[in-house]
């Protein structure tokens, strides 16, 4: 007699076709994805600094030390714009908030050197009341790059910042005023330093220690020792515009994902020219173009996930490709912002694929370090990667390739690395935590008042803004009455 064969079903009942299940792992390297997310969960916790009272004190005290001193450089000889607007962002120049040169900087480490970073833009040129689109003259240029004429302004603009130029004759008797970043900087440095030293001949009570004042390329550093804090503030002279650039204009046509989360408005709302040239072009005159203001709304739609993998990610190849300088965290920044605009947002939003998006940076940077390769997200025409040498590249992407081979290791290393940061910073506040220093306002009384309720403000603006610009208006006739703006919210 025949029996029938079991159906699938019954077989499965059976159990005659269970298959084992295996974690999920990583194809190249073996690690397992679920180890991934833990390490970047780790190095989280660790790199993600939460600021009690006295620090977000600390905060203040240094932000007030630095804006009054820029309203005494205003005061010096009149240059800098009296009503002016900065941007304040979260992290130094190194870890590439902004688009500028890494090279010519002095390598400062969080914990030795400083416990917390800004980068501070600071207008000494404004051209707000053009209408969009703003056309520059780029003919000397390289893409993503401009010459400045002062012809934009008026002659009292030019008269007071014709010492900040290079000069250039025309055939027909004309004299033309370029603003040249170098110049500028220079100027800016010694302003400061002038500043500095006069107000370290009249000490106050409570007022910040500079600890370092460098003038790295055209970027002026300033280490601030602020009660058991050391604060790093890169200061960046830019030109500032209204609208959006001519050459950028492609860039609004082609679609986003930003699209529908934030409106154009805010995106396109201004742009800068920071003091950095393009790798043949002439030092003293030639400017970069910057979109930091719209990098900081745009940063509104990236998914938490992302912004996790992005960080250990930023942590990882700082250190890995630092010599020689090649690729800057603001490259891995550009290819963040071109995956969003590939991959869908729901994949994105998914909050246990840090691993995923960690893995698939790496495989983009690597892809752009192979081709020689990586486009400007608001310019894509600007290759921004073209200068470098064949050697070069493939020196980086053999160190990258070791990154891929064995992330979960490297991500072990970069923990230990913020771990042992914040073990300086730690220890350092333990030495000083003795000595609780007031705010430069307070007359020596009570320092918890008034400045406890400013302290608790600031430390709640600070905790639900994470990583967002601060635009402040100065007056310096009155520097103790800042208003600032955190993205599009005044207070």
């Amino acid at each position: 007699m025949k029996m029938a064969a079991p159906t699938a079903s019954k077989a499965a009942s059976l159990g005659c076709n269970n298959k084992p299940t295996f974690p999920e792992l990583d194809f190249r390297s073996g690690a397992r994805v679920e180890e991934l997310n833990k390490l970047i969960q780790e190095f989280t916790k660790h790199d993600q600094r939460e600021y009690d009272d006295q620090r977000a004190l600390e905060i203040h005290t240094a932000k007030d030390f630095i804006f009054s001193m820029l309203g005494m450089v205003q005061k010096l000889d009149q240059k800098l714009p009296v009503a002016n607007e900065y941007l304040l962002l979260s992290g130094g120049v190194r870890e590439g908030v902004v688009d500028l040169d890494l090279d010519e900087l002095n390598v400062y480490a969080r914990g030795t050197d400083y416990d917390m970073d800004f980068t501070l833009l600071v207008p000494a040129l404004k051209l707000h009341d053009r209408n969009q689109p703003v056309t520059l003259d780029m003919r000397h240029s390289a893409l993503c790059h401009s010459w400045l004429s002062l012809r934009l302004f008026d002659e009292g603009t030019i008269s007071k910042w014709k010492d900040c130029c290079t000069i250039v004759d025309h055939i027909n008797g004309a004299t033309n005023y370029f603003f040249s970043p170098t110049k500028v900087a220079d100027w800016f440095y010694d302003s400061i330093s002038i500043v500095l030293s006069e107000i370290q001949k009249k000490p106050q009570r409570g007022m910040p220690k500079v600890e370092k004042v460098e003038k790295n390329g055209t970027i002026i550093s300033i280490i601030l020792g602020v009660g058991s804090s050391r604060m790093l503030y890169d200061i960046v002279p830019v030109v500032s515009f209204k609208g959006w650039p001519a050459v950028a204009q492609s860039w609004l046509m082609e679609n986003h994902f930003w699209d529908g989360k934030i409106t154009e408005e805010e995106v396109i709302s201004g742009f800068y020219l920071v003091p950095a040239c393009s790798y043949k072009g002439k030092k003293d005159n030639e400017w970069r173009l910057s979109f930091a203001r719209s990098e900081v709304q745009l940063k509104k739609c990236i998914s938490g996930s992302l912004m996790q993998a992005y960080q250990a990610c930023k942590a990882i190849i700082i250190k890995l490709l630092s010599r020689p300088k090649a690729i800057s965290p603001y490259h891995l920044r550009s290819m963040m912002l071109w995956a969003c605009d590939r991959l869908p947002a729901n994949y994105l939003a998914q909050e246990d694929y840090a691993a995923h998006f960690l893995l698939g940076l790496i495989d983009d940077l690597q892809h752009c370090l192979v081709n020689k390769m990586c486009p400007n997200y608001f310019i894509p025409q600007c290759n921004m990667l073209e200068h470098l040498s064949e050697e070069t590249v493939m020196l980086h992407a053999r160190k990258l390739s070791s990154v891929r081979s064995d992330p979960a290791e490297h991500l072990r290393t970069a923990i230990e690395h913020v771990k042992a940061a914040n073990r300086l910073t730690l220890e350092l506040q333990r030495r000083g935590s003795t000595t609780s220093i007031p705010s430069p306002q307070s007359d020596g009384g009570d320092p918890n008042q008034p400045d406890d309720r400013l302290a608790k403000k600031l430390q709640q603006l600070v905790t639900e803004n994470p990583g967002k610009s601060i635009s402040v208006f100065i007056n310096p006739d009155d520097v103790t009455r800042p208003h600032f703006r955190i993205d599009d919210k005044f207070f």
